[in-house]
């Protein structure tokens, strides 16, 4: 008799502007009256009232953020940092009759968009290096051809010099 609530999962992490399903399910014999609160280091605030089939009164501060499900859940869309915290679920049939649950939100920046940043990163300046150390290889390699064939023509030109002048004497 009365009302019972069931909560599957307790604690949920989540990442920011992800899409969190807070799950919960109830019975009851009426037509109970459904609220879900946030409470957090910046306070508490209520998000979201209402009976299944009729329409949910939801706060301005969540207005166009949250679902509501006749099961008594709700979906919190593009969650921030500043919604972690403990969501208090209060399932009321008639006064004096009521069940209340907890489920825990933690959100978390997503660190590894960073770090895959860095990489794309370090990958692109490996290319880079890549190119130039290439280009300074073939580089190095024309002027060596060129001083071979500077040196090949000098030495001939020294030697006709030479040779001349053994004539001459």
């Amino acid at each position: 008799q009365g009302v019972s609530l069931y909560i599957p999962q307790s604690a949920i992490n989540a990442t920011i502007q992800e899409d969190v399903l807070l799950s919960v399910d109830y019975s009851c014999h009426g037509v109970p009256t459904i609220e879900w609160k946030h409470t957090s280091n910046w306070g508490m605030q209520k998000i979201v009232e209402w009976k299944p089939g009729a329409l949910a009164n939801v706060s301005p501060s969540h207005k166009g953020r949250v679902c509501t499900f006749d099961n008594g859940s709700i979906q919190l869309f593009r969650v921030g940092v500043r919604d972690s915290g403990y969501y208090v679920v209060t399932v009321t049939e008639h006064p004096g009759s009521s069940q209340i649950g907890t489920i825990v939100l933690h959100v978390s920046e997503v660190l590894y968009e960073d770090l895959h940043l860095v990489a794309v990163f370090l990958a692109f300046l490996a290319a880079v290096a890549a190119v130039l150390i290439s280009l300074m290889w073939v580089c190095n390699r024309c002027a060596y051809k060129f001083q071979r064939k500077r040196r090949h023509k000098l030495k001939e030109s020294t030697t006709e010099e030479i040779e001349l002048q053994d004539i001459e004497c």
